[in-house]
């Protein structure tokens, strides 16, 4: 089966240094509790690290998608019918739109270490939000899947 040129697909995931991070947070969880003994340590270092990775992974799992006429981005899902022309944004760029240049009004995945993103209109005049921006390691990728999806009929697929 071979996808439409209309269909992106990426993952979010957290650089590895988190999951190093992570680690050091479950050995300072086991520190904290070595005075009380062997057993508490290691429920630290075990819980310590299962609670930091979990929340490492939880933040990591976000993910972009063009599919089926629709922008998925996280939870959001926005069909690109009421999206404008994307805007592909390099880091420069992307940190602009993520800080002076930013609208509270806006939707916006942002990930910190993730420095390129797409920002996009929302042509819906019943739609408060006035763009869409969206961390991508493949701007230009998500881009020209928003833009095949937007040439694809309504009613065809």
């Amino acid at each position: 089966m071979q996808l439409s040129p209309a269909h992106h697909d990426e993952r979010l995931s957290a650089p590895r240094s988190w999951w190093g991070i992570a680690a050091l947070t479950g050995l300072a969880c086991a520190l904290t509790l070595l005075p009380l003994g062997t057993l508490p340590m290691l429920a630290g270092l075990v819980g310590g690290t299962a609670l930091a990775a979990l929340l490492v992974s939880s933040y990591g799992s976000a993910r972009v998608r063009v599919v089926n006429g629709s922008l998925a981005a996280g939870e959001a899902r926005i069909p690109v019918a009421a999206l404008g022309e994307p805007e592909v944004l390099d880091a420069e760029e992307a940190r602009a739109w993520r800080t002076y240049k930013a609208d509270v009004r806006a939707f916006m995945l942002m990930r910190s270490y993730v420095p390129t993103a797409v920002r996009v209109e929302v042509t819906d005049p019943a739609d408060p939000t006035p763009y869409v921006y969206v961390s991508t390691r493949e701007p230009r990728a998500l881009a020209a899947a928003i833009r095949a999806a937007q040439a694809v009929p309504a009613t065809g697929a």
